[in-house]
């Protein structure tokens, strides 16, 4: 995979030459390129802003910089290709995008080349986006309902969530398929060694040996600990994909399946028996 990104300030993104993704390229895995966008300023004072039209606070993000940094970005493609699929994503942190799910990263890790834009100030000129509709597939992308400065911080997050789905980049497949988010649901609680620490076991049954056994608790603790964290999440869920005893911890976590949908029941105090989630 080829990942550009552009910011004005590059030294933002050093994180990315740490840990398994400053690894993966090392191994080139995945090849990372971050460029200045004042390199591709057009005066002595390298400005890539200006004052918006129609008056307003703050500053706009200038266009031919813009232009002239992607091209360049698009010059490095590993395909050149017309076909809508086959073209480069472009994605653009802002918070008037789609929000960016654990679903979004597992689509994007199947790309070729993806090209991130950092604006910064009020944003980057909206012609620069509509230009690059005639080179990219542009997915202006937001981490949620929140404004950050600008979209370093943003874009670091995307490319970790990204570049750790890419394969041999996490050394153990499996963990990928057992962490939050990766069937709907967040990931159940874990515990390490000893089995007693200040006073706190850890669960008996994940002492037993009992593999069916475990497997129950951390299905019934992650459907718990989502009820109680995320009822977006279990709103959202298929019930075709829930047994019988899926569908018994929900209800008692104050959640009923009628007419093909998960449903809060309101009968309920919400309360989730048992043991108490984590």
């Amino acid at each position: 995979m080829r990942i550009d990104v552009v910011s004005i300030f590059p030294e933002y993104l050093s994180a990315l030459d740490l840990s398994l993704i400053g690894k993966a390229r090392q191994q080139g895995l995945l090849e990372l390129t971050v460029t200045d966008l004042r390199g591709f300023a057009t005066d002595r004072h390298r400005t890539v802003d200006d004052t918006p039209y129609g008056g307003g606070a703050g500053m706009v993000m200038k266009p031919e910089p813009w232009a002239l940094a992607l091209g360049a970005a698009l010059e490095r493609s590993p395909r050149t290709a017309d076909e809508p699929g086959e073209r480069p994503v472009l994605v653009v942190p802002s918070p008037a995008g789609e929000v960016f799910t654990q679903a979004t990263a597992r689509e994007l890790a199947l790309r070729e080349h993806l090209v991130f834009a950092c604006g910064r100030y009020e944003g980057i000129d909206e012609r620069v986006v509509d230009w690059s509709r005639e080179h990219f597939e542009v997915r202006p992308m937001s981490l949620g309902d929140y404004v950050l400065n600008g979209g370093e911080v943003a874009v670091l997050a995307m490319v970790e969530a990204i570049g750790r789905l890419v394969p041999g980049v996490i050394g153990n497949p499996e963990s990928l398929v057992e962490e939050s988010h990766s069937d709907g649901l967040l990931e159940y609680p874990v515990y390490t060694k000893p089995a007693l620490w200040r006073e706190r076991p850890v669960p008996e049954v994940l002492l037993s040996g009992h593999h069916g056994r475990i497997a129950r608790w951390r299905r019934d603790r992650q459907l718990q600990r989502t009820a109680a964290r995320r009822p977006d999440l279990v709103a959202a869920l298929d019930p075709a994909g829930l047994d019988r005893a899926d569908r018994a911890v929900l209800a008692g976590a104050g959640w009923t399946v009628a007419g093909g949908r998960v449903l809060r029941d309101d009968t309920t105090g919400g309360d989730a028996p048992g043991s108490p989630v984590a």
